[in-house]
């Protein structure tokens, strides 16, 4: 007999009782699920080469009209957020930004995915602060669109700096 542990034993007589299947990204095909993933972390590459290039309508052209960010900053221990709406973000400028992202990681289920993207970012070429995106996506229209943005804005030795080092000077 194998030996469940709670957690586990929890989730099988959740899924007995309520007859739920769980169906996502490891159910898939192996292919199938690696082009989904690939397909998620693009959106998301792109919505980093839309900030670095100041494209705001570029940027959030990748959105869902009803999309939100939230921003979070540590300062001192303490943490904070804001809330700001696809149509704030169209209107807020972004110039002399160089966002770089690096190891993203994917989990696709049907209609829905979540990119884990680290990334370092540099203003008018000088250091700002590094942390994760997390971008949120939804499948409309057979595209992924964000939905949601998250992220944080930190020093190391709480977040790494890009692999490659700083960016060239553009």
């Amino acid at each position: 007999m194998t030996r469940r542990t709670p957690l586990a034993l929890a989730a099988a007589l959740t899924v007995s009782f309520f007859g739920l299947h769980q169906r996502d990204a490891h159910a898939q095909a192996p292919a199938q699920a690696s082009a989904a993933r690939a397909a998620v972390i693009a959106v998301a590459d792109s919505a980093l080469v839309a900030i670095t290039r100041g494209d705001v309508v570029a940027f959030t052209d990748l959105m869902v009209p009803e999309a939100v960010m939230f921003p979070t900053s540590t300062r001192d221990g303490v943490t904070v957020y804001r809330v700001r709406t696809r149509e704030a973000q169209r209107n807020t400028p972004m110039t002399g930004i160089t966002e770089r992202g690096f190891a993203p990681q994917a989990m696709v289920s049907g209609g829905v995915a979540m990119v884990w993207y680290p990334y370092d970012l540099y203003v008018n070429g000088a250091w700002s602060h590094c942390g994760a995106d997390v971008f949120t996506l939804v499948k409309s229209a057979g595209q992924w669109r964000i939905a949601a943005m998250a992220w944080s804005a930190e020093q190391p030795p709480v977040c790494e700096k890009h692999p490659a080092g700083p960016p060239a000077k553009r």
